[in-house]
């Protein structure tokens, strides 16, 4: 049966949930992650949730209870002395602001609660098989890195009392060889789901700042469900303007580059990727291109449409288009997409019209949504 304090910390924690997922959608839209904890944990803003505490008043101050006084004088605001109360009032209450630690897991639900988004289902022909140790009792022999202390020293004081050797007065305890105890184990076969996501993104000159921080938001969630369909997630990252490379995750968010797009270079890199790393029969595949779709010219675009429909779209469980608005881009390339490739459920081929931050909430569920 649960203590109260259990009960009381549930309903807290139930509380806190409902705030995060009332504010869920601002979080989106503006990053608002305030600092991650390891990789498991990340720091949330919660506003106004007050919590109970004690508030203690300085000594001797006069007011209630202190000081001179009869019974049936009134107290008045800024009648302590010393203090006198002079200032604008304000019409707008205080903003209470409480950081709260969720676990990945737990965003993942509520983005999976609140845009309604299907689980997915890994192919099944995507399954590799993982060895996991699982404890299961307890041995007299085994390495050292796993005796078990307390079952040790139970088992020591247990002889030692049943031998006569235990002393009330000087309680000294000391194992033996044969009092050591250690956890035992076995080998469990699983199949685990492994995926990898292929992000792509066009740094020429036409992708600002304010671009990026789409995409590096957008990135974040978007990783954030994907983690929580698979067992086990690869991130790849290239970045192209004229060419293509793959860089690390930092580089990827943080690049500055110049200069024309040829979308083919970034797709031919991740064709080479996915055929030397990632088997199709092995692997959900997942790539994500973010430009503002501007391609160098129509024969570049045919090359592209070419490698999606003859290589890609083959072997990934779905390929991603998210097209970021800027003032210097024709966005002309979700157009040869939808125009080449206009079902999603046959092509396998889901594109994205990103205006500003505001559309990163509807994005998520463009791409998402489909539950591929």
């Amino acid at each position: 049966m649960a203590t109260r304090i259990e009960t009381d910390h549930a309903r807290f924690k139930n509380i806190v949930r409902g705030k995060i997922k009332q504010n869920l959608r601002k979080y989106i839209q503006k990053g608002e992650m305030i600092g991650k904890q390891g990789k498991e944990l990340v720091s949330i803003p919660v506003p106004s949730i007050d919590l109970p505490r004690f508030r203690f008043g300085h000594r001797d101050t006069g007011g209630a209870g202190q000081g001179d006084g009869e019974p049936g004088d009134v107290l008045s605001p800024g009648s302590v002395e010393g203090q006198s109360g002079q200032g604008e009032a304000g019409d707008s209450p205080g903003e209470h602001v409480l950081e709260v630690d969720v676990t990945m897991d737990e965003l993942a639900d509520m983005l999976g609660e609140e845009l309604q988004l299907p689980n997915i289902e890994p192919r099944g022909r995507e399954r590799i098989e993982r060895t996991k140790l699982r404890y299961t009792g307890i041995n007299t022999t085994g390495p050292e890195s796993l005796r078990h202390f307390k079952r040790t020293y139970k088992q020591a004081l247990r002889r030692s009392i049943i031998s006569g050797e235990y002393d009330g007065q000087s309680p000294l305890v000391v194992p033996t060889r044969a009092d050591r105890r250690y956890r035992s184990w076995k080998e469990i076969i699983e199949p685990q789901a492994n995926a990898v996501i292929i992000y792509m993104m066009d740094v020429s000159g036409s992708m600002g700042d304010e671009q990026k921080e789409i995409v590096r938001i957008e990135s974040f969630w978007l990783d954030t469900w994907l983690r929580s369909q698979y067992k086990g997630i690869d991130s790849r990252y290239i970045i192209h303007d004229a060419m293509a490379r793959e860089v690390d995750r930092e580089t990827f968010f943080h690049t500055r580059e110049s200069g024309g797009t040829m979308i083919s270079s970034a797709y031919k890199l991740a064709w080479k990727i996915i055929e030397e790393d990632y088997p199709a029969s092995e692997w959900n595949i997942y790539p994500f291109h973010f430009s503002d779709g501007d391609n160098w010219s129509a024969d570049d675009t045919g090359q592209c449409l070419t490698i999606m429909r003859d290589y890609i779209l083959d072997v990934v469980n779905m390929f991603c288009y998210g097209q970021v608005e800027s003032p210097y881009g024709s966005g002309q390339f979700i157009k040869d997409l939808r125009e080449a490739f206009p079902d999603p459920a046959e092509h396998k081929v889901l594109t994205s019209e990103i205006k500003d931050k505001e559309s990163i909430y509807p994005s998520i569920k463009d791409f998402l949504g489909q539950g591929f």
